[in-house]
């Protein structure tokens, strides 16, 4: 197994469940979008209770079922390929917040056997 490191930023999309973009949720067009421009990967997080600009808190809790509940999309690439994909998020993202922070990455790599 080989390791290599180097810097780059972490990005990090915070939306609501119920939000959409072009008829699919917003989520889902973003991971897609950052697969077409290439970026090393996005994970969507759903979280189980948060609240946003509103302040209207949103759970997951059984007796009071929530339709948005937060969604979380990190991206961690190269700070060039992550500055090029913000106008496209800048597009697509009508509420919300964006945070960007500088990150080490280090990445593992399976040798043959």
């Amino acid at each position: 197994m080989t390791q290599d490191e180097e810097r780059g930023e972490l990005l990090r999309i915070f939306i609501g469940e119920s939000d959409r973009w072009e008829r699919k949720p917003l989520y889902e067009a973003i991971v897609l979008a950052a697969r077409e421009a290439d970026l090393a990967g996005a994970t969507v997080l759903r979280g189980l209770m948060g609240y946003g600009r509103h302040s209207r808190i949103h759970t997951a809790k059984i007796l009071r079922l929530s339709e948005d509940l937060p969604i979380v999309i990190e991206i961690a690439d190269r700070t060039d390929k992550i500055e090029a994909f913000l106008p496209t998020v800048d597009r697509m993202v009508n509420e919300g917040l964006v945070t960007l922070e500088k990150v080490r990455v280090l990445r593992y790599r399976g040798g043959e056997e």
